[in-house]
């Protein structure tokens, strides 16, 4: 079984063959336009936050009227959290909290993610007048993405998005393709997509307002970001879970489990809330008490289109081979006969 360690360096090569070439995918891949993607969840109510800027650590939320809310709580907090404070991501008022909408947030991240890469091309043509048909003769869209838990429990994701000519990465995109029309398409889209949940909360799933878009080149001195900074960035959350949002890692059968859990008490409400919505009809195919201990989340944390680099079972499989032939140069065996599973 492959350790963590493993599944760090898997996902480090995927990414990186994907920007660079290699393990079958051609270097000129490298010369293709592509960006690094950070798409973060909508506000369901404010919390605790570590604010940094210069190096130094900054108020919370500070109010200088110290306003208070309907339920009598502070509004703000002059507190200046460090990254590691039990408190960040937690609410500053629980009953303001929109744990309902969060929880559904989370059951529809996936469906969000899957609308975007379904529309960016439509959008792309629009950008260049033509239709769709015209556009899969001339461009192919690869990505790779991984899912992340913010400290306030709602996943947000990062990708790497790449435009390849109409055969995939050993096709180079047409000169007009670039990564500014790249850029222009991306920020449509995520504007624009939406997840309507039937018989629920009339507002649709949207994208947060913090949308973030960078160039990827072989070089951070072009004024992006660097491909082997992006692929350890991305490798890095691929191997966290729901257990950096202060949650568990194994499903929970029945309510009675809750109150028992090492968990944030805003972690233990999304959970609540995903049991009981469960309980309700409209929400019931969203499977939420399956998916409670991931706060609502059903989604994988790592995928990617089929055409953006080599896949993670084949990275597996030659580092298998690999320690296989050490171990039987080791042990001194025989090689093993082709003609015998």
């Amino acid at each position: 079984m492959p350790s963590l360690l493993d599944g760090l360096d898997d996902t480090y090569h995927l990414i990186i063959t994907g920007l660079r070439g290699g393990k079958g995918v051609p270097e000129e891949v490298s010369q293709h336009p592509r960006a690094f993607i950070t798409f973060t969840a909508p506000s369901f109510g404010a919390v605790h936050a570590h604010r940094k800027q210069s190096g130094r650590t900054l108020p919370c939320r500070p109010r200088r009227d110290r306003p208070v809310c309907e339920h009598g709580r502070p509004k703000g907090c002059g507190s200046r959290h460090e990254r590691d404070d039990v408190q960040v991501g937690q609410p500053l008022c629980v009953d303001c909290y929109d744990y309902i909408g969060a929880v559904l947030w989370n059951a529809h991240a996936g469906m969000l993610w899957r609308e975007f890469t379904k529309t960016v091309p439509s959008v792309l043509a629009r950008l260049l007048g033509i239709t769709r048909t015209e556009l899969r003769r001339t461009v192919r869209l690869s990505y790779a993405k991984v899912a992340e838990y913010q400290a306030r429990g709602l996943v947000h994701f990062h990708a790497i998005v790449r435009l390849d000519g109409p055969n995939g990465p050993a096709d180079r995109p047409p000169d007009h393709i670039t990564i500014d029309l790249l850029d222009r398409a991306i920020r449509r889209t995520a504007g624009q997509v939406a997840v309507r949940i039937e018989d629920g909360p009339p507002s649709p799933v949207r994208w947060g307002d913090q949308l973030d878009v960078r160039p990827v080149y072989v070089s951070a001195e072009l004024g992006g970001l660097s491909d082997q900074r992006v692929a350890a960035y991305v490798a890095k959350y691929a191997t966290k879970g729901a257990e950096s949002a202060g949650t568990v890692d194994r499903p929970i059968r029945h309510a009675g489990q809750i109150a028992g859990l090492q968990v944030t008490e805003h972690a233990r409400r999304m959970i609540y809330t995903c049991l009981s919505l469960d309980e309700l009809q409209p929400y019931r195919t969203l499977l939420l008490r399956q998916w409670a201990h991931m706060l609502g989340y059903r989604g994988h944390f790592s995928t990617k289109s089929r055409h953006y680099s080599i896949r993670l079972g084949d990275i597996r499989q030659a580092r298998a081979d690999f320690r296989a032939e050490q171990a039987r140069l080791i042990m001194g065996t025989a090689p093993p006969d082709p003609e015998k599973t």
